[in-house]
């Protein structure tokens, strides 16, 4: 993903959003109400989605290694 292209699978996806949040020192936090996800198989059009349902909250936080 690094290198502009279109990310293509999930590990992609997963290390390009990492990368970006890192590099940022980002903190993002979600919040959810009885959300309801179809998750792809696959990046393909006919793809088959399993339902998840999420309830509570998801936080991502990074911090820098480096000493301030």
């Amino acid at each position: 993903m690094t290198d502009g292209t279109d990310t293509k699978t999930w590990p992609e996806l997963a290390i390009g959003l990492y990368d970006r949040l890192t590099e940022r020192n980002a903190e993002i936090a979600y919040n959810f109400d009885d959300f309801q996800l179809g998750v792809p198989s696959s990046t393909s059009s006919d793809a088959k989605h399993a339902q998840w349902k999420l309830n509570g909250a998801i936080r991502v936080t990074t911090r820098s290694g480096a000493a301030s």
